[in-house]
C-alpha cells in the first residue's frame, strides 16, 4: 500500500469518526467509569496511593475512601457516557484529576513515588478540562 493510498484510507476513516468533542467525552467517561468500577471491585489496589501523611486528612479509612470515590466515579462516568450533566460531570472530573496531579506531584517531589501515575494523570486532567470547556461552549 502506497503512502497516498494509506493517507486516503486514514482520511476516510477519520471523516466518518464522531466529532472530537464527542470522542473526548466518551474517553473521559469510560476512563472515569472503569476507574470507579475497579475501585469498587479492588479498593486495596488503590489504597497504595494514600501515603501516611494523607490518612488523617481523609477522615475515613483509605479503603472506605476508595469505595466512596468508586461509587461517585461510576455515576459521573455514566453521566459522561450518556451525555447528561456533561458540564458538571466533566468539571468534577477535571477538578478531581487536577487535585490528584497536585497531590501526586507533592508525593513525587517528597518521596519519589508515583511518577508514572503523575505523568498519566496530567494528560487525563487535561482531557477533563477539554471536555468541560467543550460542553460549556456547546451550551452557549
Amino acid at each position: 500500500m502506497s503512502g497516498a493510498s494509506l493517507s486516503r484510507r486514514v482520511e476516510s476513516v477519520v471523516g466518518r469518526a464522531p466529532p472530537t468533542a464527542t470522542l473526548a467525552r466518551l474517553s473521559l467517561g469510560l476512563m472515569v467509569l472503569v476507574a470507579g468500577a475497579h475501585k469498587l471491585f479492588d479498593p486495596a489496589a488503590w489504597t497504595v496511593y494514600v501515603v501516611d501523611w494523607l490518612v488523617p486528612w481523609i477522615l475515613v479509612s483509605p479503603t472506605l475512601f476508595m469505595l466512596i470515590n468508586g461509587y461517585l466515579e461510576v455515576g459521573f462516568g455514566l453521566a459522561l457516557l450518556a451525555d447528561r450533566y456533561t458540564a458538571f460531570a466533566s468539571l468534577v472530573a477535571a477538578v478531581s484529576l487536577t487535585a490528584t496531579v497536585g497531590y501526586l506531584a507533592v508525593v513525587f517531589l517528597t518521596q519519589g513515588a508515583f511518577g508514572d501515575v503523575l505523568a498519566r494523570d496530567v494528560g487525563l486532567a487535561g482531557l477533563g478540562w477539554v471536555v468541560f470547556v467543550e460542553s460549556v461552549r456547546e451550551r452557549a
